[in-house]
C-alpha cells in the first residue's frame, strides 16, 4: 500500500526476557480503520505500545506519514501526529473535562502530501460527544467509565492526529456508549483520519473496520477484509472465541 499512513515491518517486542511480538508486518491506509483482533493476551495492546515507542526493547521498522519513527521517543512520535488512547484511559482525574482537553491541544497538521488534516476544537468535539458537552466543568473522577472513555478519545483528538491508535474502546462501557463510539469512529474515517483499533469484540469491529489482522501469541495468523472475517467461522472459532 504505497499511500500507507502507517507501515510496520518485522516488529518484535520483549518485556525483559519474555518475547511478546514476533515479526509483525501490517499497514493502515489513509482514512482506513484497521482492526487488530485477538483474545486477551494475544499481543494487541503491546503492538500499539511498541508502535508508539512505549516499549524499550523492540526491533523492526515503523514508518508513519512518510517518515521513519522507529527510533523516536513517545513524545516525539506524538508530535508527528500519531495519537494514542490507552486501554486504561489515563485521564487526569483532578482536572475538568475542559482542562483535560486543553492538556491534549497541539498545532494543526498536514499530511505528507500537504493536504490539511482534520483540525479539532472543543466545540467540534462536543458536537461529536454530546455527553461531554453537558459536563465541561466536571472533574474526571466524577465521570462514569463510558464518559471517561469518550474524554480519552476527545483529548487525543485535540492533538489533531493523522492516525489514532485506539485500545479496546468498547471494553467495560454500556451498549449505548459503544454505539456512540462506533459512530464516532465512522465520522473520523469520513474526515480522512486513520484508526488502528485493538478489539476483541467482533460486533464492535464489524461496525467500523475495513480490514482486520488477527493476532495469536504475538503473531499475525490471519488477515483480510472485515467481510471476509465475518464470513469465516473457522477463524473466529480458532482465534476470537473465548
Amino acid at each position: 500500500m504505497s499511500d500507507a499512513m502507517l507501515a510496520v515491518d518485522s516488529l518484535s517486542a520483549w518485556y525483559g526476557a519474555a518475547r511478546i511480538l514476533y515479526d509483525l508486518s501490517f499497514e493502515v491506509g489513509r482514512g482506513e480503520v484497521v482492526g487488530l483482533m485477538g483474545r486477551n493476551g494475544a499481543g494487541k495492546s503491546t503492538t500499539l505500545k511498541a508502535v508508539m515507542g512505549l516499549i524499550a526493547e523492540r526491533q523492526g521498522t515503523v514508518r508513519f506519514n512518510g517518515g521513519d519513527i522507529s527510533g523516536l521517543k513517545p513524545f516525539e512520535i506524538a508530535r508527528r501526529g500519531l495519537g494514542y488512547t490507552p486501554e486504561d484511559r489515563r485521564i487526569f482525574s483532578d482536572l475538568t473535562v475542559m482542562e483535560n482537553l486543553d492538556v491534549g491541544r497541539q498545532p494543526e497538521r498536514r499530511f505528507a502530501d500537504g493536504w490539511p488534516a482534520p483540525a479539532w476544537t472543543p466545540e467540534k468535539l462536543f458536537a461529536l460527544f454530546p455527553n461531554l458537552a453537558e459536563m465541561p466543568d466536571r472533574l474526571g473522577d466524577r465521570m462514569s467509565g463510558g464518559e471517561q472513555q469518550m474524554l480519552t478519545v476527545a483529548r487525543t483528538l485535540m492533538g489533531n492526529p493523522l492516525l489514532v491508535l485506539l485500545d479496546e474502546p468498547s471494553e467495560g462501557v454500556a451498549p449505548l456508549i459503544v454505539e456512540q463510539m462506533a459512530n464516532t469512529i465512522v465520522a473520523l474515517k469520513k474526515d480522512g483520519l486513520s484508526v488502528l483499533l485493538c478489539e476483541q469484540n467482533i460486533h464492535f469491529a464489524r461496525l467500523v473496520s475495513d480490514r482486520v489482522y488477527v493476532l495469536e501469541k504475538g503473531q499475525i495468523h490471519w488477515q483480510g477484509s472485515m467481510a471476509q472475517l465475518d464470513a469465516n467461522q473457522d477463524v473466529q472459532r480458532a482465534y476470537l472465541t473465548v
